[in-house]
C-alpha cells in the first residue's frame, strides 16, 4: 500500500471502531425497563370472556323401515339378473400367452401347413413368433379362433355390454397388418 492510501484507511479504522464501541455501549444497559413492563402487562386485569355458545338440540328420529330392503343394496330383479350374466359368462379356459396382449398389438406373420390343420404365425409386441391353431384364444377380449387362412385369422371376441352380459363381435387380423 502506498502513503496517500494509509492516510485514508487509518482514520477510517478509527471511526469505525469508536461507531462499534458506541453501538455496543448501547446494549449494556439491560432489559430492567422490559422486565418492568412484561410484569405490569401481567397484573392488568383481563377483560371478560364471551359467553360459550348455545348448544343446539336436535329432534331424534328412528328410522321405521328397519327390516324392510337396505336402499344400497341391488333389489331382488338386479340380483336375479347378476345370477343369470355369471351363468352366460364364457367358459373358463386356461390363460394362454397370446391373451396378455391387445388384439391390436398383435401381427399376423405368416401359416404353416394345409387346409384344416393350418397354423397362424403371430409376433407378439415382444418379437416372439407363436403358432396358434382354431379354438386358440388371441387378445384380451376372449378372442377364440375360428378360422385360419393364409389371408388372415377370423376370431370372434367377447366384449362386456356395460349390464354385465356378453356380446359377440367378429374380428380378423391379417397377414402383414399391424
Amino acid at each position: 500500500m502506498n502513503v496517500s492510501t494509509m492516510r485514508i484507511i487509518a482514520p477510517m479504522r478509527w471511526s469505525m471502531m469508536i461507531l462499534s464501541l458506541l453501538l455496543l455501549g448501547g446494549c449494556i444497559k439491560g432489559d430492567a425497563d422490559l422486565r418492568k413492563w412484561v410484569a405490569d402487562e401481567k397484573n392488568m386485569p383481563g377483560g371478560p370472556l364471551p359467553p360459550l355458545p348455545v348448544l343446539k338440540t336436535f329432534e331424534t328420529y328412528e328410522y321405521q323401515a328397519q327390516g324392510l330392503r337396505d336402499p344400497f343394496s341391488p333389489s331382488l330383479a338386479e340380483q336375479k339378473a347378476e345370477e343369470a350374466e355369471k351363468a352366460t359368462l364364457p367358459d373358463p379356459h386356461p390363460k394362454e400367452k397370446l391373451e396378455n396382449f391387445a388384439l391390436d398389438s398383435l401381427k399376423m406373420v405368416g401359416t404353416i401347413g394345409v387346409g384344416p390343420g393350418m397354423f397362424g404365425l403371430i409376433r407378439d409386441p415382444e418379437g416372439t413368433v407363436s403358432r396358434v391353431k382354431v379354438g386358440d384364444y388371441l387378445g384380451q377380449n376372449n378372442g377364440k379362433i375360428k378360422a385360419i387362412n393364409e389371408g388372415g385369422i377370423d376370431l370372434v371376441e367377447l366384449i362386456g355390454n356395460g349390464n354385465g352380459g356378453w356380446l359377440e363381435r367378429s374380428t380378423s387380423i391379417e397377414i402383414g397388418s399391424k
